[in-house]
């Protein structure tokens, strides 16, 4: 399993981006969080296999429909999440 931390600028916020992102990686069974930051911008933290997060990554630089995505900065990181297999939105 791989764990990377991205972050998405652009119009991110207040357009259900987070709520978009969690139910697009439990279908693809990732885990993780995503949440708001003060920059404006969004979090993305995701454990899962390869494939998995190269289509997770083409979703984040999509978005939904309201949603004008901007950059995505993608960084692989160490396990850092706690052992389970859910998605969730943190504040």
């Amino acid at each position: 399993m791989t764990v990377c931390r991205y972050v998405i600028a652009g119009r991110v916020q207040g357009v259900g981006y987070r709520w978009f992102v969690r139910e697009r990686c439990r279908a693809l069974q990732v885990a993780g969080y995503v949440r708001n930051l003060e920059s404006g911008q969004v979090e993305v933290v995701a454990r899962g296999s390869s494939d998995a997060l190269e289509q997770l990554e083409a979703i984040l630089r999509h978005g939904p429909s309201a949603a004008n995505v901007t950059k995505v900065e993608k960084s692989e990181i160490s396990d850092q999440l706690t052992p389970g297999n859910t998605f969730e939105i943190v504040r």
